[in-house]
């Protein structure tokens, strides 16, 4: 995998060397499948697990880039978005002389599935408060809230991995997921602990569920200016939130801060090339 810089209002775009350099825009649009990772598919063209990269770009405020892959997977690497952020800080970040184009909440959205819940409600920077009820003594009832300025993405949110159960793992490995699983690579749950401790942080599991979040309204193609509320969401409502809210315009409006009104108002692209093997 390699992520190279783009121009301004490129946006993220995947491109398969593999085949022809073929290229699938982050967007809603593309969105494939939804379990427990986010896929995205173009003609047949498939991407999977697109949603920690995504993840990073938006905390570190990059709006332009092209992620170059071999397969159809991106690399889990430690089930984090950190070394995503770390391949991004080590490439530079250019700031572009386009101001950036924002999708500003103007009109609540609120969506129930049973217990689960998601909602966007208008606000002048981008929130999230996320809360998670798994039956696992170490997880239990875990809330977290973040407002997504000030280095706070880095310091709070990208570390966090993914994790599972190992009750759980031949099921999924039989339905042809985790096939790259590993201790390496998320925090392994047995019934009553965890086999590759330590948490990196006491609520990880919650951070975690923050992070996919971010990088699946990555897919609405712009950075959000929003308070997000979450309850046991997951990504299959994280991506129903994003259909929800491009389908209705009146839900939303683009601004720009041409200023220094905002935070890193212009859009940002990898100054270099990075790169990272499995």
């Amino acid at each position: 995998m390699r992520i190279l810089p783009a121009p301004s209002g490129t946006g993220i775009v995947f491109r398969r060397t593999d085949l022809d350099r073929f290229e699938i825009e982050a967007v809603s649009l593309n969105v494939a499948r939804v379990s427990y990772a986010t896929s995205l598919m173009k003609k047949g063209v498939l991407i999977s697990t697109t949603e920690h990269v995504l993840s990073a770009f938006i905390g570190m405020g990059i709006d332009n880039a092209i992620v170059e892959l071999d397969n159809l997977e991106l690399p889990i690497l430690d089930g984090s978005a950190l070394p995503f952020v770390e391949m991004i800080r080590k490439a530079g970040i250019r700031k572009q002389r386009r101001a950036r184009k924002y999708l500003r909440i103007r009109r609540e959205v609120e969506m129930r599935e049973g217990n689960k819940f998601i909602a966007v409600y208008p606000a002048d920077t981008y929130s999230v408060s996320y809360s998670i009820n798994f039956p696992h003594p170490l997880i239990g009832k875990e809330t977290f809230q973040v407002e997504l300025t000030n280095g706070s993405y880095l310091k709070h949110i990208a570390p966090a991995r993914t994790f599972g159960s190992r009750q759980d793992e031949q099921a999924m490995r039989n339905m042809g997921l985790i096939r790259g699983a590993s201790s390496e690579n998320c925090i392994v749950l047995t019934r009553d602990g965890i086999e590759n401790g330590p948490l990196r942080y006491p609520d990880e599991f919650v951070r975690h569920k923050v992070l996919d979040l971010v990088g699946d309204l990555a897919l609405l193609g712009k950075q959000i200016l929003g308070n997000v509320v979450a309850d046991r969401a997951g990504h299959a409502m994280h991506t129903a939130l994003v259909s929800r809210i491009l389908r209705d315009k009146t839900l939303w409006e683009e601004v720009t801060f041409p200023g220094e009104d905002a935070p890193s108002a212009s859009p940002r692209s990898t100054e270099a090339a990075a790169g990272s093997s499995m």
